[in-house]
């Protein structure tokens, strides 16, 4: 590698920290389309969810999952913690963190409560775009602290 020039691991890493950064954090999507390829796979179940999203259009997926997430959590923020790469895979571990202020899953009652957890989401980047996703989230941590579930043994507050 030349110096000064950034090879494809870099450039993809750069890449899966901007999607956390400009659209998550920033809540600013106008750009889903530099960042994500049309022909996108998404394999991460929202929570509860019960199937796969499989092959969707990238940006708008991209969109609707931030508009669906910021409807719940207002402040989230996701700090990316670690990226490793490796050919055309990403893998980054995030600290997710905000308040359920909306409807949680579109059909909870807001909780009010603050959520901290930690996250691991693989991509594959193809044409320098991010073509798909995988997600492994701490999603019962997070409905315990919501109080969306108690624990056994004890009563909900």
């Amino acid at each position: 590698m030349k110096r000064g020039v950034m090879s494809d691991r870099d450039d993809n890493k750069a890449l899966v920290r901007r999607y956390f950064d400009e659209f998550f954090n920033r809540q600013d999507t106008t750009r889903a389309a530099e960042v994500c390829a049309t022909e996108y796979t998404e394999h991460a179940l929202a929570p509860f969810g019960d199937t796969e999203p499989g092959r969707v259009n990238g940006p708008e997926h991209l969109e609707n999952t931030v508009r669906w997430l910021t409807a719940q959590f207002p402040d989230v923020r996701m700090d990316v913690e670690a990226l490793v790469a490796e050919d055309d895979t990403v893998v980054a571990r995030v600290h997710s963190y905000g308040t359920n202020l909306g409807p949680l899953n579109g059909v909870m009652p807001p909780s009010g409560r603050c959520f901290a957890a930690r996250q691991t989401h693989w991509f594959r980047v193809a044409g320098g775009k991010l073509a798909e996703h995988w997600a492994t989230r701490e999603d019962l941590p997070v409905m315990l602290q919501l109080g969306v579930i108690t624990p056994p043994g004890r009563t909900a507050a």
